[in-house]
């Protein structure tokens, strides 16, 4: 199992960008796929995940009503679409798989791509 994550970049306040993240599989109905950050010096935190095969969608407070993610399955690929981005927002975007079904925790994910750098300046 492959992840490739793709799209990150240097942004202003406010602006938009999307993350995708591929993958080298056709991921079962049960498995989740998400997204997590890690900041300089802080521990990686969920972001958001969606179930591949109900397509529920799960997202951290902080990007509650800002970011989308959506998933597409001829291209096998999650997408996410951050609108309204802050400076809090800049970290390293992480997506990763959870075979299991798992949500939150990313102890519960067990295949990470490379992250992708997302930087919003002020």
């Amino acid at each position: 199992v492959q992840l490739q994550a793709s799209g990150g970049g240097l942004v202003q306040a406010g602006d938009s960008l999307k993350l995708s993240c591929a993958a080298s599989y056709r991921p079962f109905s049960s498995s989740v796929l998400g997204w997590f950050r890690q900041a300089p010096g802080k521990e990686r935190e969920f972001v958001a995940a969606i179930r591949w095969g109900s397509g529920n969608r799960y997202y951290a407070d902080s990007v509650k009503g800002r970011f989308t993610i959506s998933k597409d399955m001829a291209k096998r690929s999650v997408n996410l679409q951050m609108n309204s981005l802050k400076p809090e927002d800049t970290a390293v975007y992480y997506c990763a798989r959870s075979g299991r079904g798992g949500i939150w925790q990313a102890r519960e994910y067990d295949y990470w791509g490379q992250g992708t750098q997302v930087t919003v300046s002020s």
